[in-house]
């Protein structure tokens, strides 16, 4: 593959942009607002240069990989993409207009991905252009420094899909793990419950913030608490898993905390909100009860 479409420049679709152009590859990244998808080329300026700095690539090469990235509005210039990743919000409805949209200009033999963390790709796919050229493909934050892809092929997904999607992930550096198309697939699937769960622990009093986290992280040697995982992950991204699990499954175990679902609404989303179950406002992260 040499040429590849991103939608969506939020976290995600940063990430993975940065990383395609690291590895040698055109990128086109595309949003909505042209304002955003240039302030995520500026956020991968910056970053591309903290690596300059920490001597880990070289000026020219970081150079070279922002010139790699161009920032679009629209779908037209996709037409040429061998892969188009879509990566914007973990919803089901916007993901189908995108793929709606981005039909009209996919070329005969292009591949269309989801970076969906939970949504099954089966459904998905009977939105896409062509599900024979249709999979998942989930990437983990941040992009650039995990090694791990998940690749998810949907129940029409041809077996020359597959192969192009796990030889793009060699290609960019990362290591694939196939996973069937079940809610949640293989990590979210069991990471996702487990942060609930230590959010029910949390809400029913048995544990504090930090009891919870310093108990995970010693006595399960896990590098984050699950509690500050959530809030890195973002609570609202946490929350709209769980509940795919719990309403594609309709098995209670998946039933979202209470006090998740109320962070949520109030808007305390994690570290790119300010607060979650840390509040971010100082020095160092405090639990917020």
């Amino acid at each position: 593959m040499q040429k590849i479409a991103v939608i969506g420049a939020g976290l995600m679709g940063t990430g993975i942009a940065q990383t395609v152009a690291q590895a040698g590859l055109d990128v086109v990244l595309c949003d909505v607002d042209i304002a955003i998808a240039n302030k995520a080329k500026a956020r991968i300026e910056k970053q591309l240069g903290r690596l300059v700095e920490k001597e880990k690539i070289a000026a020219a090469d970081a150079q070279a990989a922002l010139g790699r990235i161009v920032t679009i509005a629209d779908y037209a210039p996709m037409a040429d993409a061998d892969l188009v990743i879509e990566a914007a919000t973990e919803r089901e409805e916007i993901k189908r207009k995108i793929f709606a949209a981005v039909g009209d200009v996919l070329s005969a033999d292009a591949i269309l991905a989801s970076n969906t963390s939970s949504i099954p790709i089966t459904r998905m796919a009977a939105g896409s252009p062509d599900p024979t050229r249709f999979i998942g493909v989930h990437f983990f934050n941040p992009v650039p420094v995990m090694k791990l892809v998940e690749v998810i092929p949907g129940l029409a997904t041809s077996a020359a899909t597959i192969e192009k999607v796990k030889a793009f992930a060699a290609q960019i550096g990362k290591t694939v793990v196939e996973a069937g198309d079940e809610p949640g697939f293989v990590v979210n699937r069991i990471l996702v419950p487990m942060l609930n769960e230590a959010a029910f622990v949390l809400g029913d009093g048995t544990g504090n913030v930090v009891d919870i986290d310093r108990g995970c992280r010693l006595g399960l040697n896990h590098p984050m608490g699950p509690l500050e995982l959530a809030d890195f992950i973002g609570l609202d991204t946490c929350l709209e898993i769980v509940n795919v699990l719990f309403e594609s499954t309709g098995d209670p175990k998946y039933r979202p905390a209470p006090i998740l679902r109320k962070y949520v609404e109030a808007g305390w989303l994690g570290r790119k909100s300010g607060r979650g179950f840390y509040d971010y406002s100082g020095p160092e992260p405090v639990p917020t009860r």
